[in-house]
């Protein structure tokens, strides 16, 4: 802890009182008035000594349980208080984590209080982003209140990383196959170049037999197909675009946070159903994520520390050039000439995906050309752009062993 801070301005008054008696005392020969006015004097200059003494000695100190939570989900923490020699008289910790305050009375006290004190506390974090915390304040006074001395905490100021709050995604079209279909009707999930093997899955009636995995099914284990990789990325892409054009001051946050909340949704479920790539404003390449979410906690972090609003950088679509799967292109507000930015000739599938309060009469604000809406995740709605076949949700085929 830093040295404390004195406030003695009512032990000073006591002093003064104090000198002032001894004063009256020796001019009307009052000897009954020097017990008192010595009493009053010895007590405003030694009451502020004592606190110092014991608030020098003194120090409280905050423990997290973790580093990073999601927005709204609660956090602990343990405040430690210990106590030097001369024990703590009264002391007050005021901790701003979760702006609360408690009392310390005789629970510390030199002769029967114990040595160290601990209380657990819980916040919540109401928005993504890094989060710096200052260390909690002890404030130390005497019975009578004459004197305070606060320590503020020394150290680095600790620091939470609060991630985005991830929502189920609502498919709107859960029809057959629920797969991302690319315009010619080919699964976007697996292309036909599909040549490495990627694991096995059950068999589906059209299989060719040369993907039947025939030791498995010689071992009794049924009928079992080989699940195959494109040499192109095939999967489908989520990209995040933070810009704001537009967007009121007040409403630039709630937009970016929306928009964020829809992005990382949508990359767990599809990353669950088969595996994404994951496209953030200033970065040159996707990030792949896998079924197993190996990059996923790196990504997320990212996610979370997306800053957005009107001089974000756009994400960089030169990157996405020659994938043959579906891009689901997260955008916090919808900046001109988007949809013919995003459906160029011969591109596959794909669905803008917007906040509730950029759309009007059922379509993003300033987006022309056709739509058809394709989902619903965390405050934001999905529209398929062009006349392609609907956008689905890939399938949750899962490796079998």
């Amino acid at each position: 802890m830093r040295a404390p801070r004195m406030f003695a301005r009512r032990a000073a008054a006591v002093a003064v009182a104090g000198a002032l008696l001894v004063l009256v005392a020796l001019v009307f020969d009052a000897s009954p008035l020097f017990v008192p006015a010595v009493g009053l004097l010895v007590l405003g200059l030694l009451t502020p000594a004592w606190v110092w003494a014991t608030a020098h000695g003194a120090r409280a100190q905050r423990h997290l349980d973790a580093e990073r939570v999601v927005e709204e989900q609660p956090l602990e923490a343990t405040i430690e208080v210990r106590r030097g020699w001369l024990g703590l008289p009264g002391a007050e910790v005021v901790d701003p984590f979760t702006g609360s305050r408690f009392e310390l009375a005789s629970a510390m006290a030199a002769v029967r209080g114990d040595r160290e004190a601990s209380v657990r506390v819980v916040s919540h974090f109401a928005r993504r982003g890094l989060h710096e915390l200052a260390p909690p304040t002890l404030t130390v006074c005497d019975p009578l209140e004459l004197a305070r001395a606060r320590s503020e905490g020394d150290g680095a100021k600790q620091t939470v990383l609060v991630l985005p709050r991830t929502e189920p995604v609502r498919w709107l079209h859960p029809g057959q196959g629920r797969r991302l279909q690319l315009p010619d009707g080919r699964a976007g999930s697996e292309a036909l170049a599909a040549v490495d093997v990627d694991g096995l899955r059950p068999y589906r009636p059209g299989t060719p037999a040369s993907r039947i995995h025939w030791p498995a099914v010689a071992r009794g284990a049924g009928l079992i197909e080989r699940r195959l990789q494109a040499d192109g990325d095939a999967r489908p892409l989520v990209v995040l675009d933070a810009r704001t054009p537009g967007a009121a001051a007040a409403l630039e946050s709630e937009l970016v946070d929306a928009a964020v909340r829809a992005a990382a949704s949508l990359v767990l479920d599809l990353a669950r159903a088969g595996g994404c790539g994951l496209l953030l404003p200033g970065e040159q390449r996707p990030t792949p994520i896998d079924r197993e979410l190996s990059e996923w906690p790196a990504a997320y972090a990212r996610l979370a520390l997306v800053s957005g609003g009107q001089r974000s950088r756009p994400p960089a679509l030169g990157a996405t050039t020659g994938r043959g799967g579906a891009m689901i292109y997260v955008a916090a507000s919808p900046v001109p000439r988007l949809g013919a930015v995003l459906t160029p000739p011969g591109a596959g599938p794909t669905v803008l995906v917007v906040p509730d309060a950029v759309v009007v009469d059922d379509r993003p604000r300033g987006v022309r050309g056709s739509l058809r809406s394709a989902l619903s995740v965390s405050g934001c709605r999905g529209f398929q752009l062009g006349s392609g076949r609907t956008v689905q949700r890939p399938d949750d085929e899962r490796s079998v062993a």
